[in-house]
């Protein structure tokens, strides 16, 4: 039996890394009681995907995991067995069956929408963000490599906030395997460091 499950990680869960991330899953089924299927071999591993690994510092409201189960059970007794040891900061949104013989999470992800909220004003943001709309490339470094940013980022908008509310912005990235954006080398683009704001992904944008 094969499970989607949306969850959010808050605030107090952001600095969580994705490896954690995927322990933390793991202790949670062990707890459970629930029969998580493990891959076979010298070194079982549990059959547990994460769709898109989230970024150190950022809080989200759409992660999605698959887990496999090795028998079928209703749904609402799975998700009482979860919510009973799931760790703080993580919340089940929703949960359903999905095809065996589907297609790999990772594989199905397209884009990431993030919200970014500036915690001081920034007088000059609809220039900095003028610069990187006009701009045909973006050049930067990641581990030694370099990659463009500008395909990377599909739309970057500012929100509307009522008065004296903090700026905020609404950026989509691809989040291809082999193509993935990340907030904070936007943020590092535009000058602004990534302590001074929250980054929250709102979104996953799955290929249709």
């Amino acid at each position: 039996m094969r499970i989607r499950i949306k969850f959010s990680k808050s605030q107090a869960m952001r600095y969580t890394g994705h490896l954690d991330l995927f322990r933390s899953w793991e202790r949670t089924f062990r707890r459970s009681g629930l029969p998580l299927a493990y891959s076979q071999g010298f070194h079982p591993q549990p059959r547990l995907n994460l769709a898109c690994a989230l970024p150190l510092g950022i809080s989200s409201e759409c992660e999605i995991l698959d887990a496999w189960l090795e028998c079928t059970l209703p749904l609402p007794q799975i998700n009482q067995a979860i919510e009973v040891v799931l760790p703080p900061g993580l919340e089940v949104l929703g949960m359903d069956i999905i095809e065996s013989q589907a297609p790999a999470l990772q594989t199905q992800v397209t884009s990431a929408i993030y919200r970014i909220t500036f915690l001081d004003d920034i007088p000059d943001l609809d220039e900095r963000l003028q610069r990187i709309n006009s701009a045909d490339h973006l050049p930067r470094q990641r581990r030694d490599k370099s990659y463009d940013l500008r395909p990377l980022i599909e739309e970057i908008l500012p929100v509307p906030t009522f008065k004296g509310g903090n700026q905020q912005l609404r950026l989509q990235l691809a989040a291809r395997e082999a193509a993935t954006g990340r907030p904070e080398e936007l943020l590092d683009e535009i000058g602004i460091k990534f302590e001074a704001t929250r980054v929250h992904r709102e979104e996953l944008i799955f290929r249709s």
